[in-house]
């Protein structure tokens, strides 16, 4: 490659690559240092007015170091979110969104943390551990049997060579020392340190799959279709991609719970060693919580291909997508019209036709109010109040109405209980009437939840007394005490 166009390559990378543009930034400091506390860690993800608030907290204190401007964090967060840096979704849990760093975010960090702190890569576990991967990448490719099976032996001959002097006692089988056993820990965390953004580039990859699939079923027609038919199949069209198929072998290796339940011995195994003693606290946290990561990540992803399959599968067998060819073909339309009759009318021209839109009206700003201070006049200052006799039972009666009384619920269940072998809350209410309504009932619910049984196979008839004096009634699943609580 000449030098023309290796740079006009490097070109393209540094204006395409969110990883060189986030390196490029002017305030990559500021941004590294907030995201990577607040978004550094596997898995994290913040909801975006948590995520605001927390770096407006930053930003009060960046500011007697940095030379920063007085934007908000918003409006910085939706800097890094156009420059690819951060991701904005839909929350799942609740309403609202969630910020979390895209792949190009976490390599970024990790390249500037590797520039802060260098790892050492020339070394002799590094070396050992690269030609132990060349061997046994020559051995599983080689079509010739007879030498896969002369190298199978020899490495057979070593181990049994090993296992001999180990046996006997041998000082050229020793273990290794703590040097080299610190080093292959420090390999092993480097090896791990880019699995966030492996499964944040992943799931980006699916995300964009799922979107080309969508538009091939939208762009072909029904004959022509090869996506319609293998859908139609039962195909996992993402699964079965080369993403799909590549990321589903870590995963069933993650999740396979003999090889899970191996790799955590061995962390314990390591953690126990004498050299570890020397470890600091954040490389034995690390190497504790190495598979949990994994894990977690491997489940985020998994979710996330299975949803993608299942809405491929609804919007094909829906037939969704014939609605959205309709629109597809008239939006095309009104384009090719609109081209030529653009050159004669203006976009904001009178038509003769009113349209209704389904975002948010547009509106002058006089249509917006005005703040006026009077609306939050608290009135006048309050006055210190005059000593005055309490009345007991009107607070006893007060507190009853805002809170369940746990103390009457669990004195009703143990005087049932200490006459009856078990007794169920519909008996406990028979004997005791609910005093709170509903709130009774719920509060007997509760315990025996708790401290009770749920027997799912019979059901049976809660009948109270609401507050408002109307009698209620609930069949639910039987839950019984068999014996007295404690709270």
């Amino acid at each position: 490659m000449s030098a023309l166009s290796s740079a006009l390559a490097y070109r393209r990378l540094l204006e395409s690559n969110a990883t060189l543009r986030m390196l490029r930034a002017d305030n990559l400091a500021v941004m590294a240092g907030t995201l990577d506390a607040h978004l550094g860690r596997p898995g994290t993800r913040m909801n975006t007015e948590d995520l605001h608030e927390s770096i407006d907290a930053d930003l009060e204190e960046l500011r007697d170091h940095f030379d920063l401007s007085l934007r908000t964090a918003k409006a910085y967060c939706d800097d890094w979110r156009r420059a690819e840096i951060l991701v904005r979704r839909p929350a799942t849990g609740a309403r609202g969104e969630t910020y979390e760093l895209s792949a190009a975010g976490f390599d970024a960090i990790r390249m500037l943390e590797q520039l802060r702190t260098p790892p050492q890569t020339a070394t002799e576990s590094r070396l050992v551990s690269l030609a132990q991967s060349v061997r046994q990448l020559a051995i599983d490719t080689d079509p010739d049997s007879s030498r896969r099976l002369a190298a199978l032996r020899a490495e057979r001959d070593r181990i049994d060579a090993e296992i001999a002097r180990v046996r006997r006692g041998d000082p050229r089988s020793v273990v290794l020392d703590r040097r080299r056993a610190n080093e292959r820990v420090g390999d092993i965390l480097q090896q791990a340190q880019g699995l966030p953004a492996d499964f944040a580039r992943v799931r980006a990859r699916f995300e964009e799959l799922n979107q080309e699939l969508r538009i091939s079923i939208l762009a072909a027609e029904d004959s022509q279709s090869q996506v319609l038919d293998e859908v139609f199949r039962g195909v996992d069209l993402i699964e079965s991609s080369d993403e799909g198929r590549t990321f589903s072998a870590f995963s069933a290796l993650v999740r396979d719970p003999e090889q899970s339940a191996a790799f955590d011995d061995d962390i314990a195994a390591i953690l126990d060693r004498d050299f570890s003693a020397t470890l600091s606290l954040a490389t034995r946290r690390s190497l504790r919580t190495l598979m949990r990561q994994m894990k977690d990540g491997s489940h985020e992803v998994s979710d996330i291909l299975t949803e993608f399959a299942r809405g491929l599968r609804r919007y094909v067998h829906s037939h969704e997508f014939q609605r959205d060819r309709v629109m597809r073909t008239l939006l095309q339309e009104g384009l090719a019209a609109a081209a030529p009759v653009s050159q004669e009318l203006k976009p904001y021209d009178e038509i003769g036709i009113d349209l209704e839109l389904s975002s948010v009206s547009l509106g002058s700003v006089g249509e917006v109010i005005l703040h006026d201070p009077e609306e939050f006049d608290a009135g006048a200052e309050l006055g210190e109040a005059t000593d005055s006799e309490i009345d007991f039972a009107e607070l006893i009666a007060v507190a009853r109405e805002s809170e369940i009384d746990f103390a009457e619920l669990t004195e009703n269940i143990n005087s049932v209980v200490t006459s009856t072998h078990e007794a169920s809350v519909a008996e406990v209410l028979e004997t005791h009437p609910a005093t709170q309504g509903l709130a009774s009932v719920v509060g007997l619910l509760s315990l025996a939840s708790t401290y009770g049984h749920v027997d799912v196979g019979n059901r049976e008839i809660l009948t109270w007394t609401g507050v408002d004096g109307i009698a209620r009634t609930a069949a639910i699943r039987r839950h019984y005490f068999t014996e007295g609580i404690t709270l």
